[in-house]
């Protein structure tokens, strides 16, 4: 994809570009077969041919729960065999792409596309903010409190221990 100026967007901006306004047109479902982001990618391309680099970027070098190799980028998310998602704060990665790329910088992609950044922005927080609601850990959170609240925690500790071996 060419933005007006000439200049190419990278292909990582290109597959979550694809990947997000399947999101944004379709928010009822959770993820899409790559041969969808593959065709959505082939649409906004226009009259361009599409890079080769798309389809393995979309396979493996964008994808946060696999290996790099080797590409590092978190833009999406491996559901399952030939499915994927936008990448959420949150999901779990493969510890070698800590830091890596998860979204375009605003400056990299064409200015039709700058709404999609903060659509993103929304998806990704309601996305925190169910997780934190339901996840049943955090739903523990200043459960047992009443059991030491007047004394420390340590000397509370220290009490249940009295008299261990």
């Amino acid at each position: 994809m060419t933005i007006a100026s000439g200049v190419q967007i990278k292909v990582a901006d290109e597959v979550w570009i694809a990947t997000a306004l399947l999101h944004r047109e379709h928010p009822d479902r959770s993820d899409f077969a790559i041969e969808e982001i593959m065709e959505r990618a082939t649409q906004e391309a226009g009259t361009q041919t599409l890079r080769p680099g798309v389809y393995v970027h979309i396979v493996q070098h964008c994808i946060a729960n696999r290996a790099p190799s080797p590409g590092r980028y978190r833009m999406l998310l491996e559901t399952g065999p030939g499915r994927r998602r936008l990448f959420r704060n949150g999901d779990v990665y493969d510890p070698a792409r800590e830091g890596a790329k998860t979204v375009p910088a605003a400056e990299d992609i064409p200015s039709e596309y700058a709404g999609l950044l903060d659509w993103y922005r929304d998806w990704n927080q309601d996305n925190i903010e169910e997780r934190i609601k339901n996840d049943p850990l955090l739903a523990l959170r200043g459960s047992g409190k009443e059991l030491w609240a007047d004394e420390h925690a340590d000397e509370y500790v220290r009490r249940l221990r009295e008299g261990w071996k």
